[in-house]
């Protein structure tokens, strides 16, 4: 008789059921082919990557088939289906095929389907971008002048989609090379809409306006695009046209550090949204129409008050470091040593020298005290100044403390948005920004990106995309069932709420075991609350816990 058998299910029932549910597994199996020949076609491999990635404690790819030793492979992921036949090799020819196919294109179609089967609105488009270090050397391709061709150093000729190299780190890994990740998300539950992948030294104010255009003409998109203040260049601005668009506008520009610091305190208005202060204005920037909205957030502003108290306590430090040290020189002439004040003072943000002098140093040809009437051989001269701050320069900062611009184009064929409205789509920016938190925890596979060729590692980071839209659509459809029921369910501190995190249910459901007994599965550990949890999730989720 065989033994009975007993696997660890787990939460991945649930990542399974959501990637049946967007019917992912045949749009790869139709978008790439499927091979007789093998046991396990495309679409399935990339399922079992997803489950891979959102499993937790999910195992490195070099790992891969290892992962799924103690799951239930055939009941996840279908008949005949082994850990085995999961191995490194089948994962490296997917990727190369997934890339050899086209990424972009792929992307489209899934997103198009997801967004399709789950309803979600794409009203708004969030751009941002990340990047990503990673270990090891990659060559770096370079441009034949002559001939106008790319081609690899040192030898080897391969045509790359991206390069691995050094670039701006939003990690702070300079010493790393990097390839950089661009993201679109939607404004309703944060759904990854377009994915794409950039060389290492990306200039986000160069490429941002050429993503919004595309994306608006793949999806047909005539909503709002929202973007952080890397998008406000007068280049991109220019090209937008007649498509609408909120973004923040840099200090950097003149025109808006000078509205911050003029704007009179009663030209602000309560917003609807608690917590704010909003006051619009017209702007021609880049010869573009435009509204401005200067917006003061009550708790920004205190941690910005925070943050220059802190800035200006170590300003004060090395200010007096380096007034000690001008202090301690001595220069040949009066003239040199005032130019070093002055040249001092130009260079300290807070504070200014005040009561400069220069002071008379005699020098004596011996060495000792000099005989009463000995004439000095020369003199030199040094500087002694007081430290005091620069009280207009804090008050100028202090005023600008929990400020910021947002900006919109004033269309013709469209109506101008409120400034409630563009506050609220400029706050959803927070999507990508998770989407981008998501991709790199520890917890999931992302953190070990260390694939070989470039075209590997953009592969796999469209499995990370694949992983991301996975977990958003669980998340939001979970959220709206429970709205919908007017039900709550209790989070890591066990209260009440409508708004659970993924992640937080997925941990409800450790040590759900799949028990099979003279070929008869059932599913063990399914208390009550596991139960009332699963009435929120779709059909094809509760399939893998035997209750359809």
């Amino acid at each position: 008789m065989k033994a009975p058998q007993i696997y660890n299910l787990d939460h991945l029932g649930l990542v399974a059921g959501i990637i049946d549910e967007m019917g992912l597994v045949d749009e790869i199996n139709q978008y790439l082919g499927e091979n007789s020949n093998k046991k396990v076609s495309p679409g399935v491999v990339v399922k079992a990557m997803i489950l891979n990635g959102l499993g937790i404690l999910s195992a490195p790819l070099y790992l891969f088939s290892r992962f799924f030793d103690g799951k239930p492979t055939e009941h996840l992921l279908g008949a005949g289906v082994e850990p085995k036949h999961l191995n490194d090799d089948r994962l490296g020819r997917i990727l190369d095929d997934l890339w050899g196919k086209g990424l972009s294109f792929l992307c489209l179609r899934v997103a198009l389907r997801a967004v399709k089967v789950f309803d979600v609105e794409v009203k708004q488009a969030h751009l941002d971008s990340t990047s990503f270090a990673v270990e090891g050397e990659y060559a770096v391709q370079t441009v034949d002048t002559e001939q106008g061709e790319e081609r690899q150093e040192p030898q080897e000729r391969e045509v790359r989609p991206i390069q691995i190299r050094r670039g701006y780190s939003r990690d702070h890994r300079g010493d790393l090379k990097q390839f950089v990740m661009n993201l679109i998300c939607s404004g309703d539950g944060g759904i990854p809409l377009l994915l794409s992948m950039a060389n290492g030294n990306q200039v986000d104010s160069q490429v941002f306006g050429g993503l919004m255009r595309e994306f608006s003409q793949q999806w047909q998109f005539d909503g709002v695009h929202v973007a952080d203040a890397a998008f406000y260049t007068a280049d991109n601005l220019k090209q937008m046209g007649t498509l609408q668009w909120v973004s923040r506008v840099p200090l950097s520009i003149g025109a808006a550090s000078g509205l911050l610091d003029e704007i009179a305190p009663e030209s602000f208005f309560a917003s609807s949204i608690e917590g704010y202060e909003l006051s619009m204005v017209c702007n021609s920037y880049a010869d573009v129409n435009q509204h401005w909205v200067a917006v003061r957030s009550q708790a920004r502003q205190n941690k910005d008050l925070q943050r220059l108290e802190a800035k200006l306590k170590k300003a004060q430090q090395q200010a007096q470091k380096d007034l000690q040290s001008l202090q301690k020189r001595e220069f040949d002439c009066p003239v040199l040593a005032k130019a070093a004040a002055a040249q001092l003072n130009d260079k300290l943000p807070y504070h200014q020298l005040i009561e400069i002098q220069t002071v008379d140093k005699p020098h004596y040809g011996k060495g000792g005290r000099p005989a009463k009437g000995t004439q000095p051989t020369h003199f030199t001269y040094q500087v002694s100044a007081s430290l005091h701050q620069d009280g207009a320069v804090i008050e100028q900062q202090r005023r600008r403390t929990g400020c910021f611009i947002l900006a919109t184009p004033v269309l013709e064929n469209k109506p101008d948005l409120n400034a409630d409205e563009i506050l609220r789509h400029y706050k959803d920016q927070q999507y990508p920004e998770r989407g981008f938190r998501f991709c790199k925890d520890p917890m999931f596979f992302a953190d070990s990106v260390f694939l070989k060729t470039p075209k590997r590692i953009e592969a796999l980071s469209f499995i990370m995309g694949l992983c991301l839209l996975v977990y958003s659509l669980g998340q939001r459809h979970l959220r709206q069932a429970l709205t919908q029921a007017e039900a709550t369910l209790p989070n890591q501190l066990g209260k009440p709420t409508v708004r659970p995190t993924l992640r937080w249910i997925f941990q409800c459901f450790q040590a759900v075991h799949l028990l099979v007994i003279k070929g008869v599965p059932q599913v063990v550990n399914l208390n009550p609350e596991r139960l009332r949890i699963l009435q929120f999730f779709p059909k094809s989720c509760l399939s893998y816990y035997l209750l359809c």
